[in-house]
């Protein structure tokens, strides 16, 4: 089964919402500041009407991003889900090669796997060790 490749870092996404909100606020004081040097009129209003629209842009921002991983998260689990449906009739044991290259399925293993005398199967040969000769 191939490993998932794409990873979701959430600290980052965490620590990123809140740099995004820390610019926010950084900005909010560099005008609150340049309103006061200059000797402008300062409004309240407008102020906190501008930081509530970055902060509400930068919320949004993060659940759209939180979403979109859930999203994908879902996804996985439902091909996952769906990938396991095709190995439930596998299975796997050692054996040995007989006389005249025959292998044996272990009586435990034909049960489990439902399979009869005659049954057509699929063998996937990985070879262990080789037998040792003897002198």
């Amino acid at each position: 089964m191939v490993g998932n490749s794409n990873q979701i870092d959430y600290v980052s996404m965490f620590q990123d919402w809140v740099q995004k909100g820390g610019r926010a606020q950084a900005e909010f004081m560099k005008a609150f500041s340049s309103y006061m040097e200059n000797n402008q009129k300062f409004d309240p209003l407008n102020a906190i009407k501008e930081l509530t629209s970055k902060s509400s842009e930068a919320q949004s921002e993060f659940v759209n991003n939180m979403s979109s991983v859930q999203k994908n998260v879902m996804e996985q689990l439902f091909n996952m889900g769906n990938l396991m449906q095709n190995f439930m009739g596998y299975g796997a044991f050692k054996t040995t090669i007989g006389s005249n290259g025959r292998i044996s399925i272990p009586e435990a293993e034909r049960d489990a796997l439902r399979i009869n005398e005659g049954d057509l199967v699929q063998v996937v040969v990985i070879p262990l060790e080789k037998k040792k000769k003897q002198n």
